[in-house]
């Protein structure tokens, strides 16, 4: 790992202990709990989860940037990974689909995250879902064991985007996929974002151009890639003047630039050469 990347990582888990102790609506009403708040929006980030089976208010910091879960085709007995998992909302969730004889784990590299995790586990007497901190570009995990991952605007704070997708294809069952919301780019963000450390923790700096990301997915040999869902994300004036003088604002409001949450699902093929099942 270089040295900016090492820096990167240690911007977002800074960040991400403050936003473990922030309230949901602070988080909200910011760019994924960071940079300033905005008084224009509510919710900018997020879909609205609270009618999903599963959902927990504790759990939910507001962080989302989709609704994976929603997506992720997880049956009874599943074995199910979240990467970034925050405060376990999204474990929860698919704890209510892959049921008693499933298992979770959700992986965090952010202690305080874990521990607010475990915490809401143990107070709802869940048993079948733990929390493990580590980095998801080195799972603790061991090889071929989750049929199902899930992320929800995570992989855009990861410098190394790549070595995620390459642990999500190490770690998932022959036959098993993922589905993942994310934050990506069409077109080139202004400098000022670009540049901007607060706003790399806050998702939108860190993203890549879209056809790259769906290309990462493709070369690290998946097959069914399909986007599952797209929207837009606002960001209000009043956190993009924190970034952007007058000028290049009206520039980056009148470009082709746009921000995206998407939902992708892909699958790992089910017998692979030299996997031993073919």
């Amino acid at each position: 790992m270089n040295n900016n990347d090492a820096q990167l990582k240690e911007i977002v888990r800074q960040k991400y202990s403050e936003i473990a102790l922030q309230d949901k609506e602070t988080n909200q009403s910011s760019c994924c709990g960071a940079g300033g708040c905005s008084t224009e929006v509510y919710n900018i980030m997020s879909d609205d989860y609270t009618t999903l089976e599963g959902y927990n208010p504790d759990a939910d910091l507001g962080l989302g940037c989709g609704l994976p879960t929603q997506f992720a085709k997880i049956q009874k007995g599943d074995t199910v990974i979240d990467l970034g998992s925050g405060a376990g909302n999204d474990c929860f969730i698919a704890r209510a689909e892959t049921g008693e004889t499933g298992k979770v784990i959700g992986i965090d590299f952010t202690p305080e995250m874990i521990d607010k995790a475990r915490a809401n586990a143990e107070k709802r007497g869940f048993n079948n879902v733990e929390f493990r901190q580590g980095d998801i570009e080195k799972m603790p995990v061991t090889s071929n064991v989750a049929d199902v991952i899930v992320s929800n605007c995570v992989l855009n704070l990861v410098p190394n985007k790549d070595g995620v997708f390459k642990e999500i294809y190490r770690v998932l069952k022959p036959g098993g996929h993922f589905s993942i919301s994310d934050v990506v780019l069409v077109g080139d963000l202004p400098k000022g974002l670009q540049n901007d450390a607060e706003m790399y923790a806050g998702c939108v700096a860190g993203a890549i151009q879209k056809q790259v990301y769906l290309e990462l997915i493709q070369q690290n040999g998946f097959k069914n890639i399909t986007l599952q869902k797209e929207k837009p994300i606002i960001i209000p004036d009043d956190i993009l003047k924190n970034y952007l003088n007058e000028e290049e604002l009206s520039q980056f409001k009148k470009g082709t630039t746009g921000i995206f949450s998407i939902t992708v699902y892909a699958e790992k093929p089910g017998c692979v050469p030299g996997g031993g099942c073919c």
